[in-house]
């Protein structure tokens, strides 16, 4: 499509349009990823805080019961770990700092499995549960909409936490039936 859409607009002499519109489009991005980067390094270290502060130790403390109660297969506090604290900066809205816990959590959860090469149904529900989380701070979202000019960039909160909250009980539900039927 970008093709075509080249060679007609060069049949047409649009040619000098298009440049100008990649040019612009490049440096609007080039700038807005800087505002990004310099908005994510502030999250990644108030999430630093927290887990210094034993914030992120309380909320994976609320995490265990439930989990114990959803993974079923040998699970211990090797493995447990690195799923709290990637569900954990999940829950707080930072996915780039949930990401090495969420590696690692596959990586422990593939030692406990039983068959190798073929993913545990632990294994996909952490990966359901890590796609779909529970978002109480969708940082990510409010920095997005910040850096763009929202006048209001956390008018969206109740509609984001409802609806990762009303997803993440579907999936593991979904996850929970078609485990049983494989």
């Amino acid at each position: 499509m970008i093709g075509s859409g080249l060679i007609v607009s060069l049949i047409n002499g649009s040619g000098e349009k298009i440049t100008k519109a990649i040019t612009d489009s490049t440096s609007s991005t080039v700038t807005f990823v800087i505002s990004l980067v310099g908005i994510m390094c502030l999250w990644c270290g108030i999430m630093k805080i927290a887990e210094e502060s034993g914030l992120t130790n309380k909320i994976s403390k609320i995490l265990k019961p439930i989990l114990k109660i959803l993974f079923k297969e040998k699970n211990n506090e090797k493995v447990m770990g690195p799923v709290v604290m990637n569900l954990t900066a999940n829950i707080l809205g930072l996915g780039n700092a949930a990401t090495p816990f969420g590696i690692k959590a596959m990586e422990e959860l593939d030692v406990v499995n039983e068959k190798k090469g073929i993913a545990s149904n632990d294994m996909a529900l952490f990966l359901v549960l890590n796609a779909n989380c529970i978002q109480l701070f969708p940082t990510t979202i409010l920095s997005i909409r910040a850096i763009e000019g929202s006048s209001n960039h956390g008018v969206v909160m109740f509609g984001i936490i409802t609806t990762t909250f009303l997803t993440s009980i579907i999936s593991v539900i979904i996850c929970k039936i078609l485990q049983r039927i494989f």
